[in-house]
């Protein structure tokens, strides 16, 4: 008996080890060292078999929710129309310029690459077709899907480490699964699934190293600490790789660290100054060193790349261009002399070379237009004049434009006079006290060419090199002319004007290339010029050449940060589709991102989720207010242990999602609904963190003591949020809808998306090519079609299809007149909108010609010819082109001679103009609502 006791003993003792294996380790009594009171041991490497099971199943539900119907629609959706083209362009290696990081473009790139895709299709219109070209799409959009199917695990593993309860955490990943506007943003090719799921992963590494770090010395520099501290700087490295948003979640740990290391300096008991630099250096290692070698690592890739001329390199500065393919210059003569053939870049904007082409202003002297032209033309090359003809050696004056080739070359000084010769035109450059045609400043003077093929000019042709010493490089390019090495302004002479330009386009009339005035007043950047091209008859192979120098990859790195900062900062026109920060925690507006055969796809976030996390920080933000009042007059709230917690945990979870929020109220750029996803990720952690506490951690309100409670609470929420996930899913699937059960669920005005664009009935969605949409007042005019004519019409039957002749007596729609109002969106407006809209906006009208057919009884069939389009709006974070950009890039090189005519080159020019009229174009041109 005593025996079978003994053995009950020891199974009773190993049932209780294996207990306590899986229990979390709870330090309960007040330390004295910097181990943080009533902090237990999360590490969710230990959780039990249970939770990664339901992880597994979260994980396979996430997945059926994110990959259902994936393939619709199968055409191009708002700004896959940019991060599809971006692979495009990495794959053919062509050089482009975005205002976001490589990380999640090159991983699109990656999949669509593995799918066999060869970078021939453009994506360059929204609703342009997948199916026939045969793109990939589905494996593209599967890799931005599966990062959103990743969050949902991540959003559990980081409740567990913060200490919630297993039912809490598998709320919060409940919530990430039904959330519309995360379930809509990773359906397609585009960042914002990347960007939150690498915000996730950060967010889970540093929990996890904040409870390390919290049970104190024991815990220090031990595998598992170090683990997660170099986790994190992966995790901050891979988000601000993918968008700088990921800057804020730098801020974010970044503040905490700071708060670890000021607790750190405050044990003088356990960490001697040697050991605090030990913390220190470790972190600085981690979460410094490691985000900035990931960072700059991503660019090294996206450099190798991208070693082709694109549509990007506009952007970036002559030694940066350089550097790509077929663009690396030959080496020129470096003395500039009179009767030098050249072409002169304009230093500050990047806008390009000096231009001229056969085309006068339409106003003002209607003379020649001179503009700024990005790539390398004919165009673009002048002769240098002296003021006066030079003399033979007989004394006889010799005319012409190449009298200077056959003399020994006289050097360009400093403060010399002379005239620049449009070579391909035969006029001169030439200003006078005339207002330019758009910047109509005093300040300013047209810049025009005039003249003719003998002509000798007159005295407003005269311009006077002013070198600008403290921007040359050496002692003799301060002196006189030299190519690349001199920086000068050309003065006019009769005036005083400086030749200008700046970021301002032209109008169609010149081909939306860049304005060059000559103004009295202007900046300096913005009035230097230098030579890059330089050629004269009388230079020799032997004459000193000069080339541009390499940047190497750090001045290349550097550049295209500053780039592409100037130009995110640039975004601040208006568009149909933005929102300003105080409306996200509201859900005031979302954004169109498609609209095609009668369906739509709209951004919109769960209301029931969006709006209880926004609930949930302002129960923080208020508890917060309180406690610090409660402080100041004494009360020791903080002594509590729960109390502590709450303040510390929440609070960390807050603080992620004030540092993803507030700084968007700095920005004057464009901003949209989406830039609020992680600090909704933040706020709704914060949410089933207060839930946490408030069922299962504090005591004295009944709620810890009836789990029950706490449970059947967490099923209401779900329940509702998976019904409110239900009703707003045809907005994020692009799924048949119908007009009645749209305006169900519109709550608001504000919430703008079309709900005419629907059909009345699903049943009308099984007709192919559906006509237009129903529910509109028409009138018909039923004729029967002349005796001669012919009307010829398909019905399909089962497989087969019956082609046929209508007969007189079949009833023809054959004439129908009707006005509409629509927005640029093509959303119907009805009467009192339009009557609100008179006055502030410009209406044009269009004409459409459509034609439908009914049969004996009167039926309707369909002929495939309509469906309501109303494209989504592209997006402002993407590549833009530079100000006086065409869509065509500069394949020719430096280095060759250009052959083009002047016709050729009006030609050339024309066909970019009309090219650029159906590509979508930046959100910062506010009247463009299709963006």
């Amino acid at each position: 008996m005593a025996s079978k006791r003994s053995s009950r003993s020891k199974s009773d003792e190993t049932g209780a080890s294996q207990v306590a294996l899986h229990a979390p380790k709870s330090y309960v009594g007040k330390p004295t060292d910097y181990t943080s009171h009533g902090i237990t041991d999360n590490d969710i490497f230990l959780l039990p078999g249970s939770d990664y099971q339901l992880i597994g199943v979260l994980t396979a539900i996430a997945m059926a929710v994110r990959l259902f119907r994936i393939y619709q629609p199968s055409s191009v959706v708002f700004d896959e129309v940019h991060f599809g083209g971006f692979a495009s362009k990495y794959i053919k290696g062509k050089f482009f310029m975005d205002v976001h990081p490589p990380l999640a473009k090159l991983l699109i790139t990656l999949a669509g690459w593995l799918a066999g895709f060869n970078g021939d299709f453009d994506f360059k219109d929204i609703g342009k077709d997948y199916l026939e070209p045969g793109v990939p799409y589905v494996a593209m959009r599967l890799l931005p899907a599966l990062m959103g199917v990743m969050t949902v695990p991540a959003m559990f593993l980081t409740l567990k480490a913060a200490g919630c309860r297993t039912m809490t955490a598998a709320m919060g990943a409940c919530f990430i699964i039904f959330e519309n506007g995360l379930l809509t943003q990773s359906r397609l090719i585009l960042l914002d699934s990347p960007l939150i799921v690498f915000t996730a992963f950060t967010a889970l590494a540093w929990t996890c190293f904040t409870n390390q770090h919290e049970q104190g010395p024991p815990r220090a520099f031990d595998p598992s600490w170090w683990f997660w501290l170099a986790a994190t700087g992966i995790g901050l490295g891979a988000t601000v790789s993918v968008k700088w948003v990921g800057l804020f979640t730098i801020a974010w740990v970044g503040s905490l660290t700071i708060l670890q290391m000021w607790v750190l300096l405050g044990d003088t008991r356990t960490v001697t100054p040697r050991l605090w630099f030990k913390h220190l250096f470790a972190r600085a290692f981690c979460l410094i060193g490691i985000p900035v070698a990931f960072y700059m690592a991503l660019f090294a890739i996206h450099f190798v790349c991208l070693v082709n001329p694109g549509d990007g390199d506009g952007f970036m500065s002559s030694e940066f261009q350089a550097t790509l393919n077929t663009k690396s210059m030959h080496d020129v003569p470096v003395d500039v002399a009179f009767g030098s053939r050249v072409s002169i870049r304009h230093h500050n904007t990047q806008g390009g070379y000096l231009h001229s082409h056969n085309h006068m202003y339409p106003t003002g002297s209607k003379q020649q237009q001179i503009t700024l032209y990005p790539h390398k033309d004919e165009n673009n090359v002048w002769l240098l004049e002296n003021q006066t003809q030079p003399e033979g050696l007989d004394g006889q004056t010799i005319s012409g434009s190449k009298a200077w080739d056959k003399l020994s070359p006289t050097m360009i000084q400093d403060g010399a006079v002379l005239r620049l010769y449009h070579i391909t035109t035969d006029r001169r450059l030439h200003s006078h006290d005339v207002r330019p045609p758009v910047t109509e400043a005093e300040w300013q003077n047209e810049i025009s060419a005039y003249g003719y093929e003998g002509f000798e000019g007159d005295a407003n042709d005269l311009f006077r090199v002013e070198i600008i010493k403290s921007m040359c490089d050496g002692a003799e390019a301060k002196t006189r002319l030299r190519t690349i090495q001199t920086k000068f302004k050309l003065v006019h002479l009769m005036t005083g004007c400086s030749l200008f330009s700046h970021k301002v386009k032209l109008p169609d009339w010149a081909f939306e290339q860049q304005e060059v005035t000559c103004a009295k007043q202007g900046t300096l950047p913005n009035s230097i010029w230098y030579v890059e091209q330089n050629e004269h008859p009388m230079l020799g192979a032997d004459a000193e050449k000069v080339n541009y120098r390499s940047p190497g990859f750090l001045g290349k790195f550097w550049e295209l940060q500053k780039v592409m900062w100037t130009t995110n900062a640039g975004l601040v026109e208006s568009h149909a589709w933005d929102s300003r920060p105080p409306s996200w925690p509201i859900l005031r507006r979302g954004i169109n991102f498609w609209g095609k055969d009668h369906r739509q796809i709209y951004l919109i976030g769960n209301p029931v989720i969006w709006w209880s996390s926004t609930l949930g920080i302002a129960v923080y933000i208020a508890f917060k207010g309180l406690s610090v009042l409660r402080w100041q007059r004494g009360y020791k709230d903080y002594e509590n242990v729960s109390f502590k917690r709450f303040d510390y945990e929440i609070g960390m979870s807050v603080l992620g999602w004030f540092f993803h929020y507030f700084p968007f109220f700095l920005m004057a750029r464009q901003l949209f609904l989406h830039h609020y996803l992680p600090a909704l990720y933040f706020a709704i952690m914060a949410l089933c963190q207060i839930y946490d506490f408030v069922t299962n951690r504090i005591n004295g309100i009944g709620m810890k003591e009836r789990p029950f409670i706490g449970l059947g609470g967490i099923v209401a929420f779900l329940t509702l949020s998976i019904v409110a996930f239900t009703m707003y899913a045809p907005l994020a699937y692009g799924n048949p809808w119908t007009q009645e059960s749209c305006k169900r669920v519109k709550l608001f005005d504000t919430w703008d998306w079309d709900c005419n664009t629907f059909h009345t009935e699903l049943s009308q969605y099984s007709i192919l090519g559906s006509s237009a949409p129903t529910g509109e007042k028409t009138s018909v005019k039923v004729v029967s079609p002349p005796a001669d004519v012919k009307v010829e019409r398909k019905i399909s039957s089962g497989d087969g299809v019956v082609t046929s002749q209508a007969s007189a007596a079949e009833s023809i729609l054959s004439q129908e007149e009707k006005i509409e109002y629509r927005d640029q969106d093509g959303n119907l407006l009805n009467e009192e909108q339009v009557k609100a809209l008179e006055g502030k906006v410009s209406f044009s009208t269009r004409y459409e010609t459509r034609t439908r057919v009914v049969d004996a009884e009167g039926r309707e069939l369909a002929d495939g010819s309509a469906g309501a389009e109303g494209f989504g709006p592209p997006h402002p974070d993407v590549d833009r082109e530079p100000e006086t950009m065409s869509d065509r890039s500069d394949s020719s090189g430096r280095g060759s001679p250009a052959t083009v005519s002047p016709e050729e080159d009006l030609l050339k020019e024309k066909s970019v103009e009309n090219a650029k009229l159906g590509t979508p174009r930046p959100a910062s041109e506010g009247h463009e609502a299709t963006k």
